[in-house]
C-alpha cells in the first residue's frame, strides 16, 4: 500500500498527515515542520481543510477516511466520535453510549489517546465528566491538556480565558 505524506505548520505545532489509497489514515504532531507536499490530492486537500479549520473557515472535513486501522470496538467508537459536531463536546460515558459499544470510560479513553487521525475524527471533544480530562496530542514544546483547552476554544465550546491567543500556542521552553 503506497501513502503519500504532507504537512503544515499550525497554531498547536506542526502536523503531519499520511494518504492511503482509501484515504487519509494518519494525522500526527511532529517533532519540525514538514514543508513537503505530497503529489496525492487527498493529502493535498487536507493540508487545505486543516488550514481552514486552525484559521476559523472550516467545522466540518469532508476528507476520504481510511478506517482499515481499526476493527470491532475501536472502529465504532472512532466512527461515532466522528460524529460529534464542531463546537460541543461530550463525556467518555456519553461517547460510549453513542457508539452502542458498552465500553467503559476508561476503555473510551485509552481509544481515544491511539486515535490516528486527532483533529479530523476530533477526539478533542471528549472531555471527562468532572473536567477537561487528558489529551495526548501536541508535539514537543506542546503540552496536550494546552493543546485540547486551545482546540476547544477554537471550536467555541470553551470561553477563551483572558490569556487565550487565537495565533496559537508558544511552545514550553524545553
Amino acid at each position: 500500500m503506497e501513502v503519500a505524506h504532507a504537512g503544515l505548520m499550525t497554531p498547536v505545532g506542526p502536523l503531519g498527515v499520511a494518504v492511503s489509497e482509501r484515504g487519509l489514515c494518519r494525522v500526527g504532531w511532529a517533532r519540525h515542520q514538514i514543508s513537503r507536499t505530497a503529489g496525492s490530492a487527498v493529502a493535498r486537500a487536507a493540508v487545505e481543510q486543516l488550514q481552514a479549520y486552525f484559521a476559523g473557515e472550516l467545522r466540518t472535513f469532508d476528507l476520504p477516511l481510511d478506517w482499515s486501522f481499526a476493527t470491532g470496538t475501536r472502529l465504532a467508537v472512532l466512527q461515532a466520535l466522528y460524529t460529534v459536531p464542531y463546537g460541543t463536546a461530550v463525556t467518555y460515558g456519553e461517547l460510549a453510549e453513542l457508539s452502542g459499544t458498552g465500553a467503559p470510560a476508561r476503555a473510551i479513553g485509552g481509544i481515544m489517546g491511539s486515535n490516528p487521525m486527532p483533529i479530523v475524527v476530533p477526539c478533542h471533544r471528549v472531555i471527562a465528566h468532572d473536567g477537561l480530562g487528558g489529551y495526548s496530542g501536541g508535539g514537543d514544546g506542546y503540552e496536550g491538556r494546552e493543546v485540547k483547552r486551545w482546540l476547544l476554544t477554537l471550536e467555541g465550546a470553551l470561553p477563551p480565558t483572558l490569556d487565550w491567543d487565537p495565533a496559537g500556542l508558544a511552545p514550553a521552553p524545553t
